[in-house]
């Protein structure tokens, strides 16, 4: 058995049944194990099931065992593979190690010893290939988002900055003082735009980077610290809280206030102006699993055109869009560090519902 308690999941490729068979009753009680009695039985079972290792025979009819790795490599790069071959003909050793990439030789008949420790071998280098291809992932999905925020924030950055140098350049050459006031104001602006902005890149900074820290929640509490911050963009708006929290509940609570805090701002800056009693519905449900959000407001609400991209970076519905773009895509990049699940819904004109389930992590010690 492995260290985390997962099964090592094999396929063993063999045209003689008996020796499929041999091999189960040596091996099952350790192992879960699929059966093939030819390749192309093998690569269909590759299909429907999670395989970590790959054994097969060399010689089988109509594809050897060389050549069904070399047809699967591609497509299954991280599963490990071992060739079973009765025969030490040097071109087999050859086309196995430079067509089929293969891991191991193993002579039949095997030998049980030897066997479980080139799978134990096998499992360890599938582990490392698998870690390598997440953090390549990673990383790609990192440069990628670098390109974007580099070139959107020198975009979003310089856009009011070149707006207070006309407006200042504006107020040399107007001379009427009661002016003035009016050139303030939008140079305020200007600049709390800027800020808004700088603020956001902290937050994903620190929501991506930054280690978990773990701490006490009191939803209570922390809803109504972010409630307060919000109304004071909006003081008409009618907050709604109905907060349930029998039991104690642990999680990131920088991340949580990230996340609440850039949601009720989205429901209150997106109301509609002309509703009578805008609302936002806040619900909170925690018992020992999860905790389930609910954040609903009745305001412009979300094209459905465009539902399924609100969670980009920089993604804006319209060029004229007063949003910096970058919010729901924080909220979403914290949720999945806090390792959890967002679902919106959405009518136009109607409003909006974001539900979030975020695990209880009562039960960790320590940071992460």
């Amino acid at each position: 058995m492995t260290p985390n308690k997962e099964r090592i999941q094999i396929l063993y490729v063999d045209d003689e049944s008996r020796n499929l068979t041999a091999f189960k009753a040596s091996f099952r009680r350790s192992y879960d194990i699929l059966t093939a009695t030819s390749a192309a039985e093998g690569a269909q079972l590759l299909k429907e099931n999670p395989v970590h290792i790959i054994i097969a025979d060399q010689r089988m009819p109509q594809m050897t065992g060389v050549e069904f790795f070399q047809s699967i490599r591609k497509t299954y790069p991280n599963a490990v593979r071992i060739l079973l071959t009765g025969y030490t003909d040097v071109n087999i050793i050859v086309d196995a190690i430079n067509k089929g990439e293969i891991f191991r030789f193993i002579n039949k008949p095997w030998n049980e010893f030897e066997m479980h420790n080139a799978i134990k071998n096998a499992y360890e280098l599938y582990t490392v290939r698998t870690q390598l291809y997440q953090k390549v992932e990673e990383l790609e999905k990192s440069n990628h988002e670098l390109n974007r925020l580099v070139y959107s924030t020198s975009h979003d950055l310089r856009s009011p900055l070149a707006s207070i140098i006309s407006i200042i350049n504006l107020a040399k050459i107007d001379s009427s003082p009661e002016d003035y006031v009016n050139y303030f104001n939008m140079i305020e602006s200007c600049a709390t735009r800027m800020d808004t902005f700088i603020l956001k890149i902290i937050e994903y900074y620190k929501s991506v980077r930054v280690n978990d820290e773990l701490s006490f929640i009191d939803f209570k509490q922390l809803v109504q610290e972010c409630v307060d911050l919000c109304s004071i963009q909006n003081i008409k708006i009618n907050f709604k809280q109905n907060i349930s929290q029998p039991v104690p509940f642990r999680s990131d609570g920088f991340r949580l206030s990230v996340v609440l805090n850039n949601l009720l701002s989205n429901a209150v800056k997106y109301q509609k102006p002309s509703e009578p009693n805008p609302l936002v519905n806040i619900k909170v449900n925690v018992n020992t699993s999860y905790a389930t959000i609910i954040i609903e407001d009745n305001g412009i609400g979300i094209q459905a055109q465009n539902l399924e991209n609100v969670f980009q970076m920089f993604f804006r519905s319209t060029k004229n869009a007063t949003g910096l773009g970058i919010g729901l895509y924080i909220v979403q990049e914290a949720i999945s560090r806090l390792g959890g699940k967002i679902d919106v819904k959405s009518e136009y004109g109607v409003g909006t519902a974001f539900h979030l389930q975020i695990p209880n992590r009562f039960e960790e010690n320590g940071n992460n």
